[in-house]
């Protein structure tokens, strides 16, 4: 399968509050069964014996929809003991809102805290917090948004970034891929089933990631796929480490 970007319905300005509810939704069921959620935490389970209890592991999670892998990663860090904190940035003010609502309901006290919701264009993100600000720089199916020059520009953003590493989990562009969204989306709002098929024609195999992962400069890079989930996951390491 040739690549093809097409873009999403849930990016338009006026996607409907509804339709954004309904496609989060079916995100999030995709990221907890098919490997969005442990793309992160293995990582950082990776990286936790360098880490002490008090010390801040910074997480910057980008275009996070409804925040539901940085709620995940706190979860993770509270059960040992670690203290994270996720800034997530969304473009979307209506996504934002909907991950709000989502935080609140999942998380209790000062967990909730621990997550600053911000709304952020992903490609001013260097400029707005300063390079290296950030422990570990975590995208989870974004950049199949883009066409390959963004991706590019946006790995040597996450690469400038981060500390200690940088995540890329992405959906596997693939026959097999295709015929498993189309069975995943049934009975799903319009929305869910174009977006699903389009994100899917727009993925990327694991030796194209790689490559692009290399090319925008990306330390140490490890890339790890599933048959079974159709997923990829692209592991860089940090300036500092």
């Amino acid at each position: 399968m040739r690549r093809r970007v097409t873009p999403e319905l849930m990016d338009e300005p006026d996607a409907s509050r509804a339709d954004l509810d309904a496609s989060l939704r079916f995100i999030r069921g995709v990221n907890r069964r098919l490997g969005g959620v442990r793309a992160l935490t293995d990582v950082l389970d990776r990286l936790a014996p360098d880490w002490h209890a008090g010390e801040p592991i910074r997480v910057l999670d980008i275009a996070t929809g409804s925040a539901d892998i940085p709620v995940e990663a706190v979860r993770w860090a509270r059960g040992r003991g670690l203290d994270v904190r996720v800034t997530a940035v969304d473009l979307h003010p209506v996504t934002l809102d909907l991950a709000r609502e989502y935080v609140e309901t999942e998380l209790e006290g000062d967990d909730r805290g621990r997550i600053e919701l911000v709304e952020a264009d992903a490609f001013g993100l260097v400029e707005q917090f300063g390079a290296g600000s950030f422990d570990v720089v975590h995208a989870g199916m974004f950049l199949h948004h883009l066409p390959e020059v963004r991706v590019l520009t946006m790995l040597a953003i996450m690469d400038r970034l981060a500390s200690r590493a940088m995540v890329w989990n992405d959906l596997v562009r693939s026959r097999v891929a295709r015929a498993g969204i189309h069975v995943l989306t049934l009975g799903q709002p319009a929305i869910v089933k174009h977006d699903a098929r389009v994100s899917v024609e727009a993925g990327f195999t694991p030796g194209e990631a790689r490559a692009l992962a290399i090319k925008a400069g990306w330390e140490g890079v490890a890339v790890r796929s599933s048959f079974l989930q159709q997923r990829l996951v692209v592991t860089g390491r940090g300036r500092d480490v």
